[in-house]
């Protein structure tokens, strides 16, 4: 089983087992603190990816940096994935898992590419007309983008919507062509 598929069905046991027991946001933090401590100490990272390091001492190690930090259901879990030598499996499945757990919440992550800064009245306004347009409740994450011109691009997956200049140059131009315009 590949390491991506592996690292979703952990995902969705996990989302399964807090949606039944209502902590669907309890493991949702518990993973953005394991989230955090992976990205900013390279040596957890290294630690739970390594081979060389045995199960048990793997597991000590874990209780001990997490046993005051996380939910005793996230515990069980890390355990678990400790227990079957999938710890270093950890980051993707926390990926996984927000991704499952939004999905499931009806919620869209969007990125917004900008040319300036938006004000936060701006980004109010924008995010209030996706979500009309798309009928759910957005997540947007505004990101300045010095390359483009003027203007904005907004999108979710495979799904851009373009209202920057260059696209709009790029329009007139192909109806200039057209002689249309």
């Amino acid at each position: 089983m590949s390491e991506t598929r592996a690292a979703y069905r952990y995902a969705l046991a996990i989302l399964g087992v807090a949606e039944e027991t209502k902590k669907l946001d309890v493991v949702g933090k518990d993973f953005e603190f394991i989230e955090m401590l992976i990205r900013e100490t390279k040596e957890f990272a290294v630690f739970l990816k390594s081979p060389i390091v045995s199960i048990d001492k793997k597991k000590r190690v874990l209780t001990e940096i997490l046993k005051e930090s996380v939910s005793n259901l996230t515990m069980g879990f890390v355990m678990m994935l400790a227990s079957k030598d999938r710890e270093g499996l950890l980051p993707e499945v926390i990926q996984q898992f927000y991704r499952l757990r939004d999905q499931h919440l009806g919620i869209l992550n969007v990125t917004t590419r900008t040319a300036v800064k938006f004000t936060n009245v701006q980004e109010q306004d924008l995010t209030r007309q996706v979500e009309l347009a798309t009928k759910k409740k957005v997540r947007m994450k505004f990101v300045f983008d010095p390359s483009l011109k003027g203007g904005f691009t907004v999108q979710h997956d495979d799904t851009v919507w373009d209202a920057s200049v260059r696209h709009q140059l790029e329009l007139l131009r192909e109806r200039f062509v057209e002689g249309i315009a």
